[in-house]
């Protein structure tokens, strides 16, 4: 049977934690990882509700966008949701996990580019990339194991930039070293001031791999010392970031678009600004993305759909773009999608269950 563990495993390397915003709390919330996985209820939040209906259902995990627990509790008295939320799923040994701004930051299978896909966008890319988390490796190898070392590293995860996958660059060289006498080398004797031709490999990897990569380093170099550097580099990480900005296939007027939108989006409502020429360009932000609103304008975007924005805020667009605010619930509404389709291609024999509940607190006549 496939364990907890297992599932988090998986959506871990879609989602990876280190990618999360410093205020987050992604990752296993309550639960035993190491018991069998018997369902999975997968909803937007974590409400006592939702716990109800995963014990109804038959499941002792839940996969929520957003964490129950933002900020660490001290105590556990019941005396609101969040403190009742979490001592129910404790007693009925159910495990809540969450996978939050660690899913919005990434350019493949995230929040983003599931809204991007449902608006119809082309040519996406993700609107403000992260940059300064990217490492270049360089290594040593005897020339006769650099495909093998390289392999592994690529294996590990390093080698992508942006749709190109296994990259890396060798140059030849000779490395020199003497073995001391308590060394074990694979070339070489004691004491000898050794040669060999060896490649000079290189490769670049996201902050988070580092781990894996040095470990599949270390692990398929014949060395019993592996000479490496690692160097941090300024390079912007095109794969990581916030938001996604792509083409709609043709330009539309204000209204055919705030319609198409409401259609692509399963929306009663939005709230807009004026614009008067047509929208091709458009930037997209799941949640709460008025922070994005400059960026947005500095990349030419005619409409930026997101949520969460005050009233103020809306006078910052300036005639320059039209914000669309569809909701913070709306715009993540379709996470729940995102989910069940990772998971039901990874794990077909784990029952899925998309919750029936609308968790949105906000309410419209």
């Amino acid at each position: 049977m496939i364990k907890i563990k297992e599932v988090i495993r998986f959506l871990e390397r879609i989602a990876p934690p280190a990618l999360q915003e410093s205020y987050d709390n992604a990752g296993l919330i309550t639960g035993d990882a190491n018991l069998d996985c018997q369902g999975i209820l997968i909803t937007l939040d974590t409400t006592e509700e939702i716990v109800d209906e995963a014990i109804e259902k038959g499941c002792n995990m839940i996969v929520a966008h957003h964490p129950i627990v933002f900020r660490g509790l001290k105590t556990f008295t019941g005396r609101d949701y969040v403190e009742r939320t979490v001592i129910k799923a404790i007693k009925n040994d159910i495990a809540i996990y969450a996978a939050h701004t660690n899913l919005d930051n990434v350019a493949n299978g995230g929040v983003n580019g599931k809204i991007a896909e449902k608006i119809g966008l082309l040519d996406t890319k993700i609107l403000a990339p992260k940059s300064q988390n990217l490492f270049k490796l360089t290594t040593f190898v005897p020339e006769k194991d650099a495909d093998k070392v390289t392999q592994a590293l690529n294996e590990a995860g390093a080698g992508q930039i942006g749709e190109y996958k296994n990259c890396s660059f060798r140059s030849s060289g000779t490395g020199f070293f003497q073995p001391g006498e308590k060394s074990n080398p694979h070339i070489g004797a004691h004491g000898t001031l050794e040669s060999v031709d060896e490649c000079r490999v290189e490769v670049i990897f996201p902050e988070y791999m580092k781990g894996n990569v040095i470990s599949a380093l270390n692990n398929a170099h014949p060395y019993e010392e592996v000479a490496y550097y690692l160097h941090r580099l300024e390079n912007t990480n095109q794969e990581t970031g916030s938001g996604m900005v792509g083409v709609l296939p043709e330009a539309m007027d204000a209204e055919k678009f705030l319609l198409h939108l409401k259609k692509c989006m399963n929306l009663d409502t939005i709230r807009y600004t004026g614009f008067e020429s047509e929208i091709r360009k458009v930037a997209v932000c799941g949640g709460s993305g008025s922070f994005l609103l400059k960026r947005a304008k500095a990349v030419g975007a005619d409409a930026f759909v997101t949520g969460d924005f005050k009233y103020h805020e809306f006078f910052d667009a300036e005639g320059k773009v039209m914000i669309a605010d569809i909701g913070h619930y709306e715009s993540e509404a379709f996470t729940k999608e995102l989910f069940h389709e990772h998971l039901s291609d990874k794990f077909p024999s784990i029952a899925l269950y998309l919750s029936d509940i609308n968790t949105n607190p906000v309410h419209y006549i």
